[in-house]
């Protein structure tokens, strides 16, 4: 399963400071080892490092091509 541009999902993050956290992000990019997205959880625009997520599954409700 490949993550893609538009698509929901569920991760489970950990920040550079080590704190974990559960987010559920719509993608508006991915280049370079990070992630552009929108974050549910505070409605505001992020970037997570690809290299900080350590598990992710589409949204629930979410149809996988």
């Amino acid at each position: 399963m490949k993550m893609s541009i538009g698509q929901t999902i569920e991760i489970v993050y950990r920040d550079r400071a080590g704190k974990i956290t559960q987010r559920k992000i719509e993608i508006v990019g991915i280049r370079d080892g990070r992630i552009r997205a929108t974050c549910f959880t505070t409605g505001a625009p992020r970037v997570f490092l690809v290299s900080g997520i350590l598990a992710w599954q589409p949204s629930k409700g979410d149809v996988v091509a």
